[in-house]
């Protein structure tokens, strides 16, 4: 190498080498800032657009102030021990919440063997049902529009638990032999 051979070390074309030898790279270093910005920017943007949906189907749900057409969720079932048997048609729920207590309103026609294992299921039996006791309060039924004045083969039966477990209040009609339909308002105390 000579003195008019060009420096391969000092050629403007080639990126300056930091103080740990490495050459910078502005590209690359503008690429991973913009990613580092970017990336969660956007899980920001599709978790507010997912939760605006969200929020709008709970307000719906929320505002509803009579019984739904469809079964209770799992949790909601697993959390009021109101095991809906498989094959109940039709089904409706109807939940409230507050301070003190919270309840599940629950409504489906189901058939003898169905009745029966609902009943085991929640701790109870056929034998616990009172053939023309009322077990839920008028006030209870009012709020979802169940009326127990009419004239029907009715039996009831109350299932309570120590808190925090649901205590149940269980009514069946018979207006349709072999085919109940439950009544159920389980609700939770705190």
């Amino acid at each position: 190498m000579t003195d008019t051979d060009p420096d391969p070390m000092n050629d403007a074309s080639h990126p300056a080498p930091l103080p740990g030898g490495k050459p910078r790279r502005p590209v690359l270093m503008g690429l991973i800032i913009f990613l580092l910005i970017a990336i969660p920017a956007g899980y920001i943007v599709i978790s507010a657009q997912q939760s605006r949906r969200g929020s709008a189907s709970s307000r719906a749900e929320a505002a509803a102030t009579g019984l739904t057409n469809a079964f209770p969720t799992k949790v909601q079932q697993r959390t009021y021990d109101v095991p809906v048997p498989i094959g109940s048609t039709p089904v409706y729920y109807y939940e409230t919440n507050s301070w003190k207590t919270s309840s599940l309103f629950v409504q489906f026609r189901t058939n003898d063997w169905g009745l029966d294992r609902y009943l085991k299921a929640v701790g109870t039996s056929t034998a616990a049902l009172k053939k023309g006791v009322r077990t839920i309060s008028p006030e209870q039924a009012a709020k979802v529009g169940w009326d127990f004045r009419v004239d029907w083969p009715w039996a009831g039966t109350v299932n309570p638990k120590k808190a925090p477990q649901p205590t149940q209040r269980i009514m069946v009609s018979y207006d349709e032999p072999g085919h109940p339909v439950v009544y159920t308002v389980s609700t939770i105390t705190f």
